[in-house]
């Protein structure tokens, strides 16, 4: 328990200082459930705190009632992640880099969050839980599938919005998804796995 502890620590603070510190300045968006919830917002004006939690609902009462250790993890996750955003919101406005490098370097260390706590099974919440149900079934690489769904998020915003911030939303979501691809392909053992 104190190596999942410790696993979600790393994993959320990273996640909180590459939003807060390199993303949410240039008001850019990241994939998942959080990227659909600010999409309906620019569209129709929908609330973007209410629509995620209206979207993670069903996702975790299927993880309730198929894979309960992957409720627990990712709850605990979601709530650390949310809790890591919002402990570190001061940081939003202190980095000051050019737009290009905020963003590989926020990519970068969202990734590792991201990367680290779903090799240990754990999901910062939303998609990646869904995520990692569909991978444990489909024995497809968990990155894989978060790196797709949120390109297809992305795409759709760019289509329906047309702003060239999109474009830069699309390379965060890239470069996350693949450092969460190669992280959680390794096969050795480390400190972060179980």
């Amino acid at each position: 328990m104190l190596k999942k502890l410790t696993v979600i620590g790393f994993g959320s603070t990273l996640i909180g200082v590459g939003i807060n510190g390199f993303i949410l300045p240039f008001q850019l968006i990241n994939g998942g459930f959080f990227g659909i919830s600010l999409l309906l917002n620019y569209l129709w004006g929908l609330k973007v705190g209410l629509v995620f939690i209206l979207l993670n609902i069903p996702v975790y009462l299927f993880a309730l009632k198929s894979e309960p250790s992957y409720f627990i993890n990712g709850l605990i996750g979601a709530i650390f992640s949310g809790m890591m955003l919002e402990f570190l919101i001061p940081l939003n406005g202190t980095i000051h880099l050019p737009i290009v490098s905020s963003v590989i370097v926020g990519a970068v260390i969202i990734g590792i969050g991201v990367g680290v706590m779903l090799r240990n099974k754990i999901s910062p919440g939303g998609m990646d839980l869904l995520a990692l149900l569909i991978a444990k079934w489909s024995k497809v690489n968990v990155g894989v599938i978060i790196f797709f769904t949120d390109v297809v998020i992305i795409i759709t915003g760019l289509l329906l919005i047309r702003d060239a911030q999109f474009f830069y939303s699309l390379l965060i979501v890239t470069i996350v998804g693949l450092l969460a691809t190669i992280i959680t392909s390794f096969k050795s053992a480390n400190i972060f796995t179980e």
